[in-house]
């Protein structure tokens, strides 16, 4: 769960580290050549 992932994360890294938000999908946006787009990536969590 998103608390576990966090909690875990708490133990391993400095606080300023762990993510607010942990968000479970079962697929990312992808180019047109198959790659993770982490432009869109970007623009949906600007969105936010």
């Amino acid at each position: 769960t998103e608390s576990d992932i966090r909690q875990y994360l708490k133990e391993k890294l400095a606080p300023y580290k762990v993510p607010k938000v942990v968000e479970f999908r079962s697929e990312l946006p992808k180019t047109d050549v198959g790659k993770v787009s982490r432009r869109d990536l970007r623009e949906e969590v600007e969105g936010l």
